[in-house]
């Protein structure tokens, strides 16, 4: 494989981005944020840069994410991201242009479709292709996905939930819920807001998800310190909050996302029902690595469900193994400039 030949695998998340190199493995890994400065509408920061901004700007400058629930939301800004994460990417050979395969969510139109392979190429792409999400999870989390046998992935992002089951290397059921970790996050930052009078960012909230969140009630409840600002007084104020009190927090997001997989379970084939009985459910996306997520989907649908090693990078790492092997994913892949 000559050094022009190069190739980037991109999970184009709401809340990530992450681009996978054929043969390194995942080099960037990044927040999907932008900052413009508002009064030129220039862009003044992506990824990182731009997430440190969050929350901390100026009037002047916005912070800034193109993506909404797993689509694009702002085409110019989404195009200006990609720009910067291929180039950055790409390193020294910027100068070449990669051929680059992006993840789109199961549920997209084919308008919302066309619009990434646009700004793929608008970005710098030698060539465009997408693939819906589940797909690249599944072949991402090692699963063998052209045999006929039915596998089931649910990946949990920011923005969505997808779950599907696969056979034959296309989608047999699928459904998606604009319903995930910014969602959680959103519904702790509330919890808290109610119950303790205080306001938390979004990292805040995110924060206490990692630390102590957890699916389903414990035992062994861990504490986290909350700082935020005084709903009463406006002054800053700490307070402790549980795990078990996350849990509640949560609970009716987490009944959302169960409903979406039993959905799927439901509309799946008597016989491809009988091997995912067999195979369990894998769990990718960074939101399934929300503590004993597994055991809540194996207490909701019956059905066990592990959760896939680099539940974070299974997408991006599956984009980039179906670019190695294009011709073997061709039906599954739509769009090519």
């Amino acid at each position: 494989m000559g050094f022009f030949n190069k190739k980037l695998g991109i999970d184009l998340g709401t809340a990530n981005t992450l681009v996978f190199v054929p043969g390194k493995g995942v080099v960037l890994n990044e927040p999907s944020v932008v900052a413009i400065s508002l009064p030129d509408n220039k862009v003044m920061a992506v990824g990182d840069e731009a997430r440190a901004m969050v929350g901390r700007t100026p009037d002047t400058i916005t912070a800034y994410r193109p993506m909404k629930d797993g689509v694009i939301a702002d085409y110019r800004v989404t195009e200006a991201m990609l720009k910067y994460f291929i180039s950055k990417a790409m390193g020294k050979w910027s100068f070449a242009k990669p051929e680059v395969l992006v993840s789109v969510p199961a549920g997209v139109s084919s308008t919302e479709r066309r619009a990434v392979v646009e700004a793929a190429i608008k970005a710098g792409a030698k060539a465009a292709y997408v693939m819906k999400e589940p797909i690249l999870a599944a072949i991402g989390a090692g699963i063998s996905i052209q045999e006929p046998i039915g596998h089931m992935v649910v990946d949990i992002g920011g923005g969505t939930t997808d779950a599907a089951v696969i056979s034959l290397g296309g989608i047999v059921a699928s459904a998606s819920l604009k319903c995930a970790g910014d969602k959680i996050n959103q519904a702790i930052a509330d919890y808290i807001k109610k119950n303790f009078n205080l306001f938390i960012g979004e990292r805040t909230a995110e924060d206490i998800k990692i630390k102590i969140g957890s699916a389903v009630l414990v035992d062994e409840e861990m504490v986290y310190k909350i700082k935020g600002r005084d709903f009463l007084t406006g002054l800053p104020r700490t307070a402790e909050i549980t795990t078990n009190e996350v849990v509640k927090a949560i609970d009716s997001e987490l009944k959302d996302m169960m409903k979406v997989i039993k959905n799927v379970l439901q509309e799946t084939p008597p016989e491809l029902s009988s091997d995912i009985i067999d195979n369990g459910i894998t769990l990718t996306g960074g939101s399934s690595l929300l503590r004993n997520l597994d055991e809540l989907v194996f207490r909701s649908t019956g059905v066990k469900a592990r959760v896939a090693d680099d539940a974070l990078l299974c997408v991006a790492k599956g984009a980039g193994l179906a670019l190695d092997h294009l011709d073997t994913y061709k039906k599954s892949i739509i769009a090519k400039k």
